[in-house]
C-alpha cells in the first residue's frame, strides 16, 4: 500500500547479522537479470537469487564522484563485484580502465554491464584475480602501469576459497591502501570505501597521506542512520 504496487511486483529480502567469516548463500536459482537505470547509464540486477542485487544503492553518491573525478584517468577498480563503479568512470571520461575481481560471475556481468553502457574496446581490461595476490603481481606487467584513480570497496572478512589466507578490513586495510598505492602515478588519488560499521581508518600509519572523510558526502538519504552504513575515504599522496 505504501508502494502503491501489486505484490507480484515486489521483492522482499531481510539481511541478518552474520558471524565472522559467514556467506550468504544463493536463495533462488532464477538467473533472470533486469535493466534498471543510474544518473542515466543502465545496470543488470538480479532481484532474486541471492541477497545482493549486483548494484549497492548506498553507493550512489560514491559513483557520482566517481564519475566526477574519472575524466582523462586511467582508474583502477579493486574487488570491483558488477563492475558499476567502473562503468560510472568510463562514463566520467576515464582513459582506460581495469577491473579486477575473482568472480568469473561477476566478471561476466561486469563486462555485460560495460557492454550495455557502450564501453568497449582494449583500453576497458578485465582481469580475474584475487585483488591481494593481483596488488603483489600486476597482471599483465606493463611498464606503464599507472593509475590516476582507484576505487578500493573491500568487503568486512573474506574466507575464499580462491583467496590465499582470510583477510579483515579493519586489520589489512593499510597494506592494502598502499600497495594499490605503489602502483598510483604521481598525483593519483585512493577512494576507499567499506562497509564494516566499527571502522576506524589507521590514520597514524597512513601519516604520509592526505587523507578527506567523505563519509557523510557519500551517504544518500535514504540510508542515513547511526552507525553509518559505510565508510569513504579519499586518499593522496602528501607533498614530499
Amino acid at each position: 500500500a505504501a508502494l502503491d504496487l501489486d505484490a507480484p511486483h515486489i521483492v522482499y529480502r531481510r539481511r541478518r547479522k552474520q558471524k565472522e567469516g559467514e556467506q550468504y548463500e544463493r536463495l533462488e536459482s532464477r538467473e533472470q537479470l533486469h535493466e534498471v537505470e543510474e544518473g542515466g547509464l543502465k545496470f543488470l540486477v538480479n532481484f532474486f537469487d541471492y541477497l545482493d542485487t549486483g548494484l549497492f544503492l548506498d553507493h550512489r553518491p560514491t559513483r557520482a564522484l566517481v564519475r566526477e573525478m574519472a575524466a582523462g584517468k586511467r582508474f583502477l577498480n579493486l574487488f570491483a563485484y558488477t563492475a558499476s563503479a567502473t562503468v560510472f568512470a568510463a562514463a566520467g571520461g576515464a582513459i582506460a580502465t581495469t577491473t579486477v575481481d575473482m568472480s568469473n560471475r561477476y566478471l561476466d556481468w561486469a563486462e555485460s554491464n560495460m557492454k550495455l553502457n557502450g564501453f568497449t574496446g582494449a583500453q576497458h581490461e578485465f582481469v580475474r584475480a584475487d585483488c591481494l595476490e593481483w596488488l603483489e603481481h600486476p597482471w599483465p606487467r606493463r611498464a606503464d602501469r599507472q593509475y590516476d584513480l582507484a576505487f578500493i570497496d573491500p568487503p568486512t572478512f573474506s574466507r575464499s576459497k580462491k583467496m590465499q589466507g582470510h583477510f579483515g578490513v579493519q586489520r589489512d586495510h593499510v597494506d592494502l591502501i598502499r600497495k594499490t598505492a605503489a602502483l598510483l602515478a604521481p598525483g593519483g588519488a585512493i577512494l576507499f570505501a567499506n562497509n564494516f560499521t566499527k571502522f576506524r581508518l589507521d590514520r597514524g600509519a597512513l601519516a604520509d597521506f592526505t587523507i578527506e572523510d567523505l563519509t557523510a558526502k557519500t551517504i544518500p538519504r535514504d540510508f542515513a542512520r547511526s552507525p553509518p552504513v559505510h565508510h569513504c575515504f579519499l586518499l593522496r599522496r602528501a607533498a614530499g
